[in-house]
């Protein structure tokens, strides 16, 4: 569909007579675009209406579930106190050093295995079973190695994301055409030329849809690493929140969170949509 799109709108510009049919099939796409994006809005901003009305009915109880306007409170205390963006900093880092790092060696260990179809073989099994071994389990395991701080936490989210990084690559490579493969090497093509000139823009769907699914698990193992560590952040406040019976602080930083993962998440669509249109 996003293909049809930039088609449609390339074409609209080298062609300033459009015929009215054309006209209306954009018209209807952009309004389709519009409507969609107000009822996300709506959905959203009658999701909190109708929390602080119950909560406010005292349909439930907001020392448990909290409030909009109880979260809003904390959120201008935290930032009066000058500790909102310190906190929110502090997460955003370790979660955007794993998350790149995840994909970065996720990637280049895709690449040695499609390089080495020995090496593929032999690994694939512990690939498989590390793919499945709950890392949270080695929590504990890395802070021991590595020491209570930033560093176990950024190992923490990058044993996350890596192991599924490196299977959707490597599974998008193994996918490829092979006529184009063929083609290539028919021409004289070294198994670099191969890599550069076909995989890696064949493989530009698979390896955004793998930074899409590292954003979530970026955050999943930046939150599990402060829970387990840290002195700071998002998931030492949603700690100690809980540990205290602060529940509106809970409440807060886990909003915090969806923004700044949906920040990240729109960031991979953007990226996604430059690479569509540059090699449209």
């Amino acid at each position: 569909m996003s293909k049809q799109k930039y088609d449609h709108s390339s074409h609209m510009a080298q062609n300033p007579e459009i015929s009215q049919e054309h006209k209306d099939y954009l018209h209807r796409v952009r309004m389709e675009k519009i409507s969609v994006k107000v009822i996300q809005i709506l959905i959203f901003g009658i999701a909190f209406f109708l929390w602080e009305l119950c909560a406010n009915a005292k349909i439930v109880d907001p020392f448990i579930t909290s409030q909009p306007s109880r979260v809003l409170a904390t959120m201008l205390n935290l930032y009066q106190d000058g500790m909102l963006f310190y906190h929110i900093g502090i997460t955003c880092l370790e979660a955007f050093v794993g998350f790149v790092l995840g994909t970065i060696v996720g990637t280049i260990i895709a690449i040695m295995l499609w390089w080495s179809e020995f090496l593929c073989k032999v690994l694939e099994p512990y690939l498989v079973v590390l793919n499945s071994l709950p890392k949270i389990a080695l929590g504990p395991v890395f802070i021991v190695w590595i020491g209570a701080g930033p560093a176990a936490i950024i190992v923490m989210t990058l044993a996350i994301s890596l192991i599924v990084t490196v299977l959707e690559v490597l599974n998008g490579f193994l996918t490829t055409d092979q006529e184009k493969i063929k083609l290539v090497r028919t021409f004289g093509g070294t198994k670099l030329q191969v890599l550069t000139k076909v995989l890696l823009p064949a493989s530009y769907p698979t390896i955004i849809s793998a930074l899409k699914i590292n954003v979530g698990l970026s955050w999943v193992g930046v939150i599990v690493g402060e829970f387990l560590v840290s002195k700071a952040g998002l998931g030492y406040l949603i700690v100690y929140g809980g540990q205290v019976f602060k529940l509106d602080l809970v409440m807060t930083s886990v909003i915090i969170l969806g923004i700044a993962a949906t920040v990240m998440y729109q960031g991979v669509v953007c990226l996604e949509k430059v690479l569509v249109k540059n090699k449209l």
